[in-house]
């Protein structure tokens, strides 16, 4: 009786708050736990990455970086007015990787449950740092992504209380700011592709998607080699996502939730097909402002649903938090100008941010999709003529395919910035991406740094006598194939063609870049 008589008040109090005006006191929960765990993946890539890639000896060295900015700008002041960041005041090893550890620790007292306004501010402001002097590394849509959601964040908490449950309720302006961005990123992804490339519109986009992607996933191939009609129907809940659902988060409840759950339900197809970073993850952080505590009532734990409704039944209205609020609402509004004409523009461009401080950017993923993937991999060789018939060892990446019977791992949330830009630099050429030159210089002296960014040093004895960067093109092998490979593929031929450590035009050119003194 007494298991029944407990049953029967939960599910009173669910339907009493699902039965009730909208409050967002779990909305805000759920958001901010998901946001600190993808500012955790974030700053701990930061940990792993950050010292190879832009470090002092790394592949873009920052210090070389801040100091052309200064130059361009005129100083240093007016650097930090462009690109603000902590790294204009110490930039060493030491302070990127003592950045990078405090957000990391910081983004887990989030994900805990534990948020505050200061604490979001801090986490939005060393972030902000790297994606600033990130460079190509830090280039990606979803970074000013990152910091537009860190910034409304900011706003959802009271000022030092850490408590999941706090006295004062979510201001309503932040929570109507979060369905906007929502609005914008899922609209201007569907338009860019709307206005792309032809095969979104003949309906065979997906047929190449899947194998071309950036980084593929273990489902990727079976996606890939879904029957025709399916990916066809594929395309159509994209632009049901990305193109109709968007008009609806501003509605009433239904409308709003179902629009909420079409978009969640689509991140949720992206990250099960591939690697796509943060990317999918933080979509879903402002699109769960669609949702009141009515639906999160009955989807979450009822110590949680107990919480929210006791927090609820005692707040207390914070003047300075609504006002804040609705201050905030005001600048977005005035900053969302630019990225509306954009999105109507019919030359609209995808990923990019009108102001310093990244608070509301343009976005966009996908507008063409390539129908062959091309892979660039470096190979080694200790042997003293570097021919084709030298015996060449490849460095294996960690997420670009390499290996023929070598099934694509699962990465994202997490990302592998090399692989990323080496998936871009393969539909280029090197001169295009310079630092690959850089790269082939540390390989060939076995930089510790370098080598930290594939899956393992083909080389560990002795560095090699060459390098040689081979473009390849890849295609995903049929499954249940004799073999048990995963890949095929075809050699198109050098990328870059075989060095060695003495070549004079190398050094003079990473010389002229100060990357060797």
């Amino acid at each position: 009786m007494k298991a029944d008589n407990k049953i029967d008040s939960e599910a009173e109090i669910v339907s009493q708050i699902q039965e009730t005006p909208p409050t967002y006191w779990l909305t805000r929960f759920v958001i901010l736990r998901l946001l600190g765990v993808i500012y955790a993946v974030a700053f701990l890539v930061a940990i792993n990455q950050i010292v190879p890639l832009i470090g002092s000896d790394g592949l873009l060295p920052v210090g070389i970086y801040l100091k052309q900015v200064s130059i361009a700008l005129g100083s240093a002041g007016a650097g930090f007015i462009r690109l603000p960041s902590i790294f204009w005041l110490w930039h060493a090893d030491t302070a990127l990787l003592t950045a990078a550890w405090i957000g990391f620790i910081l983004s887990c007292v989030v994900a805990a449950g534990y948020a505050n306004a200061l604490l979001l501010a801090i986490l939005w402001f060393l972030y902000m740092s790297f994606v600033h002097v990130g460079q190509e590394w830090y280039g990606y849509g979803w970074e000013i992504q990152l910091n537009e959601t860190g910034f409304l964040a900011i706003f959802l908490c009271p000022l030092l209380n850490l408590r999941p449950f706090p006295r004062h309720a979510p201001p309503m302006p932040i929570i109507i700011l979060f369905r906007w961005l929502t609005f914008r990123i899922m609209l201007g992804s569907g338009l860019i592709k709307f206005r792309g490339d032809k095969i979104w519109h003949n309906g065979t986009a997906l047929y190449y998607h899947f194998e071309t992607q950036p980084i593929p996933g273990p489902l990727s191939r079976w996606f890939h080699f879904l029957p025709r009609a399916m990916l066809r129907t594929g395309i159509w809940f994209n632009w049901l996502a990305e193109l109709a659902a968007p008009w609806f988060v501003f509605w009433p409840r239904l409308a709003r939730h179902i629009a909420g759950s079409v978009i969640v339900l689509f991140q949720v197809a992206l990250i099960l097909s591939g690697n796509l970073s943060l990317l999918n993850w933080l979509t879903v952080v402002p699109a769960l402002a669609c949702f009141d505590d009515g639906f999160w009532a009955g989807v979450l734990p009822n110590r949680l649903v107990h919480k929210a409704k006791a927090a609820a039944g005692s707040a207390e209205e914070s003047i300075p938090m609504l006002t804040t609020g609705w201050a905030v609402t005001v600048i977005i509004a005035l900053l969302s100008i630019q990225p509306i004409l954009n999105i109507l523009s019919p030359g609209q461009i995808m990923n990019t941010s009108f102001n310093p401080l990244d608070i509301v950017n343009t976005y966009g993923a996908f507008g063409s999709v390539g129908q062959e993937r091309l892979n660039v991999v470096f190979e080694g060789t200790m042997d003293e003529q570097p021919d084709d018939k030298a015996n060449w060892k490849p460095y294996i990446y960690k997420g670009l395919p390499v290996l023929l019977n070598q099934r694509p791992p699962q990465i994202a949330p997490y990302q592998l910035r090399l692989d990323w830009q080496m998936w871009f630099a393969a539909m280029s050429s090197a001169d295009q991406y310079p630092w690959t030159y850089n790269l082939v210089w540390k390989l060939l002296h076995n930089d510790p740094g370098a080598v930290s960014l594939f899956a393992g040093n083909p080389f560990p004895g002795k560095p090699p006598r060459y390098i040689r960067a081979v473009l390849y093109r890849y295609k995903f092998a049929s499954p249940g194939n004799p073999q048990g490979l995963w890949w095929t593929r075809e050699q198109i031929g050098d990328w870059i063609p075989a060095i060695s450590a003495d070549n004079p035009r190398l050094i003079k050119f990473l010389e002229y870049e100060k990357w060797i003194r």
